[in-house]
């Protein structure tokens, strides 16, 4: 992530009790406004999801489908290509950013623009069960499994440095 100073999701009072002023707290957009820093976590995340595009307007263009075994290697390609170390996050990483209070989609989408309510991989495979992994759906933010051959969301991450 660039350094710098990070950009305000919003002008949101911090006052007891505001949820907005604490996700405002928790969030940092980089320079560039392509990653998300997670002060909870120490994650950054990439900002739109997959086969989307950021730009002052928030995220553009439509959410791309993965297979499980395209999303590891989508994720191995952006990592290469970058030259950070994005990869699929597991389901307890990819669990920390929902926010069932907010619904439909179940996400900050100040820091998140554009993400659909849908399910969204984690690299998380099924114990046991090799044709299936774990998914987190924006939609309520729970957590369930799918077949690894169906189609999903994907989001990436790195660890903070």
């Amino acid at each position: 992530m660039k350094t710098g100073t990070p950009q305000p999701l919003a002008d949101i009072p911090a006052v007891p009790g505001n949820s907005d002023a604490q996700i405002q707290a928790r969030y940092s957009i980089s320079a560039d406004g392509n990653e998300v820093a997670d002060s909870k976590t120490g994650l950054i995340w990439r900002r739109c999801p997959e086969g989307m595009t950021f730009s002052s307007s928030g995220c553009s263009g439509v959410a791309a489908a993965y297979t499980w075994d395209q999303s590891v290697a989508l994720a191995n390609d952006v990592a290469l290509a970058s030259g950070k170390s994005w990869r699929l996050p597991n389901v307890k990483e990819l669990s920390s950013i929902v926010d069932a209070s907010l619904g439909n989609p179940a996400i900050d989408t100040h820091a998140f623009p554009g993400t659909p309510a849908t399910p969204f991989w984690s690299a998380t495979p099924v114990e046991n069960n090799p044709l299936k992994a774990w998914y987190v759906m924006f939609y309520g933010g729970f957590m369930n499994t799918y077949v690894c051959g169906g189609k999903l969301q994907v989001r990436l991450v790195r660890s903070g440095q």
